[in-house]
């Protein structure tokens, strides 16, 4: 891997991530496959408020604050104007500019989704990558689309009335696909030569690509700093967290476990399940079981 990447670092140290933030990982990752000829936007969130406090700056590269609705429309727009400049004034002649777009799962799956399928469903050149963490987690740890089942957030309390998150996590790469886009992917923080793989091909691919990576939360899961990255691993060796692509229509895994461990290994790590019972992990179990069946892993 280290033959295969650069070594240069474009994402900065120094930043004010929580000990163990797992974003701070993928936006690091993504700039290391992408290179130096990238403009970013990015959407309100985690990432943004721990990357710029003014006057300070994680970016080395260009970036663009935005709302958090509309990373999506922004991206679109920094690749037509990039077109643009092309055509009118023959700037970035023979260049490939990438335009990346990071949002996290309330900034994608829930209020930014709107703009996210306009982008993709016009056409634009560009990245977008949902950072996901299952949760608003700079703003209280609320519940949004891409909580999981059961989990325990400050909107959907585990208690005598609710066993947590009552609802599946929407399957956001299933719906990019369903746009006809020629690359979606699943990625984790804690395989960094696939996603940065992936991150490789959006790039080079001529139109939109979404990748949505998993990204553990110590703070907002429940979990011991030192454990991100093992968490990461733990998701997908209990099949919670598939890892693949579909590339032009074609569905392909780029990792299975040689064997699947139990999703109790993972989820009796995170304080966030820790309300469940035996009866609700067999149900998680099956649950997964039966996804995984579906999805060949």
């Amino acid at each position: 891997m280290a033959r295969q990447f650069p070594r240069e670092e474009l994402f900065a140290p120094g930043h004010r991530g929580c000990a163990g933030c797992g974003a701070a990982i993928v936006a690091r990752l993504t700039l290391k496959a992408a290179g130096k000829n990238t403009i970013v936007a990015n959407a309100t969130g985690c990432l943004e408020v721990m990357t710029t406090p003014y006057p300070e700056t994680a970016w080395r590269v260009p970036w663009m604050h935005v709302a958090f609705e509309n990373a999506a429309a922004v991206a679109s727009g920094i690749e037509a104007a990039v077109k643009s400049l092309k055509r009118k004034r023959g700037l970035y002649e023979g260049e490939k500019v990438n335009v990346i777009a990071f949002g996290g799962d309330g900034g994608t799956a829930d209020i930014g989704f709107q703009a996210l399928s306009g982008a993709m469903e016009r056409g634009h050149d560009m990245v977008y990558i949902m950072y996901d963490n299952e949760a608003y987690m700079n703003t209280g740890v609320q519940r949004s689309g891409s909580t999981p089942y059961m989990a325990s957030t400050t909107t959907s309390p585990a208690g005598s009335v609710i066993r947590g998150e009552n609802r599946p996590k929407k399957n956001m790469p299933m719906i990019m696909a369903a746009h006809g886009i020629p690359y979606v992917a699943t990625a984790s923080i804690s395989y960094p030569e696939d996603f940065m793989n992936k991150v490789k091909k959006a790039c080079e691919i001529d139109g939109p690509a979404f990748i949505q990576i998993l990204q553990p939360c110590t703070t907002g899961w429940g979990y011991p700093a030192a454990k991100t990255v093992e968490l990461g691993r733990l998701a997908v060796k209990a099949g919670i967290w598939p890892l693949y692509e579909i590339e032009n229509g074609e569905y392909r895994v780029t990792y299975k476990p040689s064997k699947r461990i139990s999703i109790e290994e993972y989820l009796k790590t995170q304080k966030r399940y820790r309300h469940l019972t035996e009866e609700d992990i067999e149900e998680m179990q099956n649950l997964i079981n039966h996804k995984c069946q579906e999805m060949g892993i």
